[in-house]
């Protein structure tokens, strides 16, 4: 189920409360958590916390707090976490070879994390055939039957930017709705996917500036 109206912070902020809870899982004696707690745990303040909840149900109870295991059952069904969501990357250089890597493990050994990195993509010849975690990169000119084939919905793009905007028009003709962009430039898709860029670049030089003295 989809909520309607909901503002893309309101999500962003829905997997640090499930980070939050997914630690808590691991101790079976916590059953229990405020929104004091859970605020301080995921960098936001209490308030924050209820009001976000409020959107999508009540779970808590006033002077009680919030069911551990209730709660991180229901954020998993709100961010639709329940099935496995098969991801492509796109750009197998450092990169791209360091995330592909970093979630094929995760998924492996994390069974609350259902996000599968199942095929990798590379225009250089050279990169075709070569095996990360079990699996081999794949010419670009497969992308389009691999994609309907295996059934995936998500993609990472970490090519260079002046070929960004190309890759990302072909994985939505392909049939993905959703990309994680880490090109480092501006890239527009159709209305019905959805696209998150992180500009590393930005981000550093962000950074930059509290590195002044006062």
């Amino acid at each position: 189920m989809r909520w309607k109206k909901i503002s893309d912070a309101v999500v962003r902020r829905l997997p640090l409360y499930l980070r939050v809870l997914d630690e808590l899982a691991k101790n079976k004696d916590a059953k229990l958590i405020s929104s004091h707690e859970l605020g301080e745990r995921a960098g936001v303040g209490p308030a924050l916390v209820r009001k976000d909840l409020a959107w999508f149900g009540e779970f808590g109870k006033q002077g009680v707090g919030y069911e551990i295991e209730y709660l991180r059952l229901e954020l998993r069904k709100i961010l639709n976490l329940e099935n496995v969501i098969r991801v492509a990357v796109v750009g197998v250089g450092s990169l791209g070879a360091a995330l592909a890597r970093f979630h094929i493990k995760k998924f492996l050994e994390d069974e609350s994390f259902n996000l599968k990195v199942c095929a990798l993509f590379d225009a250089d010849p050279d990169k075709h055939g070569d095996m990360h975690e079990g699996l081999h990169v794949r010419d670009m000119e497969e992308l389009e039957d691999v994609i309907r084939s295996e059934d995936i919905e998500m993609a990472i793009i970490t090519v260079p930017a002046e070929f960004a905007q190309d890759v990302a028009t072909n994985l939505a003709n392909a049939g993905i709705r959703a990309i994680l962009n880490f090109a480092p430039v501006k890239i527009s898709v159709p209305d019905h996917v959805q696209l998150a860029t992180a500009d590393l670049s930005l981000e550093l030089q962000r950074l930059a500036y509290y590195l002044q003295e006062e």
